[in-house]
Formats: structure tokens, C-alpha cells, sequence
């Protein structure tokens, strides 16, 4: 039987050049990954500010339109009151009460 030599030396150095490489691949794979996630984080910030600019202001409201005196259903109602007010089912505050929700003041 032949005994061959074996180089322990060397394999160690083939082994521990290999698990360097495939380190320094997976590192470089992670770097790009950030740089890619980076990018698009970047665009969706800008496209956000872009939507932002876009949108139109909002004019405040026009102002209340001035009053023009008080719907018939409004009248109906306080006629309605009127009367529970002189039959005595309401008393004095109660009417004043509910005139001032019907007139909104």
C-alpha cells in the first residue's frame, strides 16, 4: 500500500479561500439589497411630496348666506309650540327652549 502525503496545509487554505469568498459574495449581495431598498424608499418620498404639491388648496367656505327669514316648516313648528304653550303642556322655558333650537340661535 502507497501512502500518499497529504497536504493539510494546503487544503486548509482552499477551504478557508472559498468560505472567504462566498462571505465576501453574500456581503456584497446584502450591500446591493440595501442600496436598492434605499432607492426606493427615496422615490416613494419623492412621488409622496410630488402627490403633496399636487393637490389642490382648499378655499375656506363661502360665508353663510344672510338670512333670509324662516322656512314654512319652521313657522309650522313654532305655531305647534304656540299652541301646546296656551293649552299649558309647555311651560315658559321649555317653549323658549325649543323656539331657539327651531330658530338655530
Amino acid at each position: 500500500m502507497m501512502m500518499r502525503r497529504r497536504r493539510p496545509l494546503m487544503r486548509a487554505a482552499m477551504v478557508g479561500g472559498v468560505a472567504y469568498h462566498a462571505g465576501k459574495k453574500v456581503q456584497q449581495g446584502r450591500e446591493e439589497d440595501a442600496y436598492r431598498d434605499q432607492q426606493i424608499d427615496d422615490l416613494q418620498q419623492q412621488q409622496q411630496y410630488q402627490q403633496q404639491q399636487q393637490q389642490p388648496a382648499y378655499a375656506p367656505p363661502p360665508p353663510p348666506a344672510p338670512n333670509q327669514g324662516i322656512s314654512p316648516e319652521a313657522m309650522e313648528q313654532l305655531k305647534q309650540l304656540a299652541d301646546l304653550k296656551a293649552q299649558g303642556i309647555l311651560t315658559d322655558e321649555e317653549f323658549d327652549s325649543q323656539k331657539r333650537k327651531i330658530l338655530g340661535l
